[in-house]
């Protein structure tokens, strides 16, 4: 899926029977913020972060919007 996001950038890391694995890094240093997956509790994908971060409205829609595509 290709993306192209103001603060992130997303890449496919794992690649499941039903499900994929992607890890959310920060565009200007490469860190890696979280992974998205699928949370069968909840039977949805959500962000699981990897490491405390302060994160902008900006960056949480692009989060939040890479979300609603997996979902569609």
């Amino acid at each position: 899926m290709e993306t192209k996001y103001q603060y992130i950038r997303v890449v496919k890391i794992a690649d499941n029977p039903k499900t994929s694995v992607w890890s959310c890094c920060n565009k200007h240093s490469g860190d890696e913020l979280g992974i998205i997956k699928w949370y069968g509790p909840w039977r949805q994908y959500c962000y699981f972060p990897t490491t405390q971060a302060v994160y902008s409205k900006g960056c949480l829609d692009d989060i939040g919007d890479f979300i609603s595509r997996l979902a569609a």
